[in-house]
C-alpha cells in the first residue's frame, strides 16, 4: 500500500502522557520540547513484527536525531520489567515506555479491535506520530510495515524540516 494512504497529515496538540520508561524513569511529552518526537505504539515486546520494527529504529536511530535532533520512543503496555529485558536483549538504545493501563494507547487512538484466528480482542495498534518541536502532531502513521517504517520516518523527518 503507497504510504499516502496509511498516513494522515495535520496540525494539532499532541495528547500528553506521564509514564514509566525501561529504567523506571517517569517521562512525559514535556521531557521531549524542543525536539522532534518519533512516538510509535507496538503491541507486544519480544514478537516477530515488534523486535523487527525496534531493531530498525535502533539501527537508524543515528540518523533520525541528526535530524533535528529527533527521539524515537516506544510504546506498548508491557512491563517496566519486560521493557528492560527487551531493551537489552536486543540493544536498544531509544526509550520504551510502559502503558500497562493502556489510557496513552488510547488517548492517541491505537487501542483497537483487532482479530486472530477467528477471536476478536482489543490491543495495541502497530501506529507511529511525529510530533513537532511545539508538541504538534504533525503526522500519523496507521497499521505500519515493520520492516520499512524507520525509512518512510527518516524520509518524512527529512520533508518536514524542509517545510519548517
Amino acid at each position: 500500500m503507497p504510504s499516502f494512504l496509511r498516513y494522515t497529515l495535520y496540525m494539532k496538540q499532541a495528547p500528553d502522557f506521564t509514564l514509566q520508561d525501561q529504567d523506571d524513569t517517569t517521562r512525559t511529552l514535556k521531557d521531549y520540547a524542543g525536539k522532534w518526537l518519533v512516538l510509535y505504539f507496538y503491541p507486544k515486546d519480544n514478537t516477530s513484527g515488534c523486535t523487527t520494527e525496534a531493531c530498525n529504529f535502533r539501527d537508524e536511530r543515528d540518523a533520525i536525531a541528526e535530524l533535528g535532533n529527533a527521539e524515537v520512543v516506544g510504546v506498548s503496555k508491557d512491563s517496566v520489567a519486560s521493557h528492560k529485558k527487551f531493551a537489552g536483549k536486543y540493544g536498544l538504545s531509544f526509550t520504551l515506555l510502559s502503558d500497562p493501563d493502556h489510557v496513552t494507547i488510547e488517548a492517541y487512538d491505537s487501542w483497537k479491535l483487532k482479530k486472530f484466528m477467528g477471536r476478536e480482542y482489543m490491543g495495541t495498534e502497530r501506529n507511529t506520530f511525529i510530533i513537532s518541536p511545539a508538541g504538534e502532531l504533525v503526522k500519523e502513521y496507521q497499521g505500519v510495515d515493520p520492516k520499512s517504517h524507520a525509512a518512510e520516518i527518516i524520509a518524512d523527518l527529512k520533508q518536514l524540516q524542509l517545510g519548517a
